[in-house]
């Protein structure tokens, strides 16, 4: 089994992209086969500067590795179409040679007249094809002397001829059985006239040389395939199983995810982030929100692929393992931030703290926040990452630890303020101040002794402490709060706050 992922290096890869890329990649592992990258840029007046160099940064983040390509090498290259030239044009000429194309010498001029002239005549989008090519200038309508002649004094583009009067019928291993009618396809260029193959001609001659077996792509590729098949006809080749992926959908269902629907609803649509060379407008991507690669990656196989039980969070072995081109769906997938996050979530709790450290340390200090040792910032994110979907949460979630609060609270905190604990609170400083070891059980079994001690109902006791030392009615553990900020710093926030709520004792 040979796959192969061929974008275009016409700007940042789409999450689309990378699920496509994804699923061929877990085929050919899954097979034991061979994956091959292939970057076909032959249109020229699209290319990106720094696309294609995106791309491969974008699939290595993600753990999507390739056998061939123009990173690495391979039997099979060059891995760019443009560099792959001179391979193209003799299949083209051979299509003609062979009665399944034709030379045409029309200018820009002549076909918007011919598009002008079918329209006022009646004819929907007129196509150069089976009617409209009697009248135009190819080889088809020329005398051989005249076509020769112009083969060698001006510029001309070579076009499939699509035959008449027959259903292409192809199987899609997602879809099924698939039939299009010649009458709705047109005459396609394969040979431009600048001497580059376009799309149609270079894939198929490519998958061919390449060996591909399989060729899974996007949906969007769906009505151009009756076209392939009917060339690896044209050259008698073994034509590859095709498979077609579900668009991936805006959350809402209504069409297919774009950077506009990322921008509209704050969520990225990219991997990582990206600089528009022309406009200089930036985009953050996944990494840049925090996302780990095997966050984003479990959640993009989710998209349109259901797993045969009710597992959701893989591994990339585990979807290796599991993966199952049967069980993709030909509906497509609405897209969904929030389940993306909880996803991210489950794999932020399955990494070892030890390995967060360095990536949150970066964090930590790119908000010029106080320095801290890998110590206590090994004890906030365990503290944090329950509550944290992404690395910058894990920070958010911590924020008690570099930020006190600033007293008075808000009016709708204080009013939840307990008086009776607020009274008496420097007793229980005392206590903490007296314990031998500050760990969470010793710290929890003070705490706990105390009010019992003075009859204060715990909740209140905790909610108390909480908004004093932290400014929040919620978050992570009050006795891992009181032990990571220590007896000294609790000591301090707490001289802070009470005498502001009327408690004059000495601390």
């Amino acid at each position: 089994m040979v796959l192969r992922f061929a974008p275009s290096p016409t700007g940042p890869l789409h999450i689309g992209g990378v699920r496509t890329a994804l699923y061929n990649y877990l085929l050919a592992r899954q097979q034991g086969g061979r994956f091959i990258l292939r970057i076909e840029d032959t249109d020229q007046t699209r290319f990106v500067p720094g696309a294609e160099a995106y791309i491969i940064q974008s699939l290595s983040w993600c753990g999507i590795t390739f056998d061939e390509g123009p990173h690495v090498g391979g039997p099979n290259g060059p891995y760019r179409q443009s560099e792959r030239k001179d391979i193209y044009a003799q299949y083209a000429h051979q299509l003609v040679e062979q009665g399944w194309a034709y030379y045409a010498f029309d200018t820009e001029e002549e076909l918007e007249e011919m598009r002008q002239r079918f329209e006022a005549a009646g004819m929907v989008s007129p196509q150069y094809n089976s009617i409209t090519r009697t009248y135009m200038k190819n080889s088809l309508t020329l005398p051989l002397q005249e076509v020769q002649e112009r083969l060698r004094t001006q510029p001309y583009v070579i076009r499939f001829l699509m035959p008449r009067g027959r259903e292409v019928r192809f199987y899609d291993e997602i879809r099924g059985w698939v039939s299009f009618h010649t009458k709705e396809l047109d005459d396609k260029v394969l040979l431009k006239s600048d001497g580059m193959p376009t799309y149609h001609l270079a894939n198929v001659v490519d998958d061919h040389l390449m060996g591909i077996t399989h060729v899974v792509r996007g949906e969007e590729w769906l009505p151009s395939t009756p076209l392939h098949v009917l060339l690896y006809e044209g050259f008698g080749w073994e034509m590859p199983k095709f498979a077609h992926l579900p668009l991936i959908l805006r959350p809402d269902g209504g069409g297919k995810l774009s950077k506009r629907d990322g921008d509209r609803l704050g969520f990225p649509v990219f991997p990582l982030w990206w600089q528009d060379p022309s406009s200089g407008e930036v985009s953050l991507g996944y990494r840049e929100r925090g996302f780990l690669p095997e966050g984003l990656v479990n959640y993009l196989a989710l998209l349109g692929w259901h797993p045969s039980g009710e597992q959701e969070v893989f591994t990339m072995e585990e979807l290796i393992a599991a993966f199952d081109l049967s069980r993709v769906s030909k509906a497509g997938a609405r897209f969904d931030y929030e389940k993306a996050r909880w996803i991210n979530q489950q794999h932020l709790r399955r990494r070892s703290v030890a390995d967060l450290v360095p990536q949150v340390r970066v964090l930590w200090e790119a908000r010029e926040l106080p320095p801290i040792s890998d110590t206590q910032l090994e004890a906030l994110i365990q503290l944090a990452r329950e509550r944290a979907s992404t690395l910058p949460e894990i920070v958010d979630a911590v924020r008690f630890f570099y930020a006190p609060p600033t007293h008075p609270l808000p009016e709708t905190l204080s009013a939840k303020l307990h008086s009776p604990v607020l009274a008496l609170l420097p007793t229980f400083l005392l206590e903490l101040e007296q314990v031998s070891e500050h760990t969470e059980p010793i710290v929890e079994t003070t705490l706990k002794g105390w009010a019992r001690t003075h009859s204060l109902p715990l909740g209140k006791v905790l909610l108390t402490l909480r908004l004093l030392l932290t400014g929040e009615e919620s978050g992570p553990s009050l006795y891992a709060i009181l032990v990571l900020l220590g007896a000294a710093e609790v000591r301090r926030r707490l001289q802070i706050a009470l005498p502001v709520y009327g408690v004059s004792q000495r601390l």
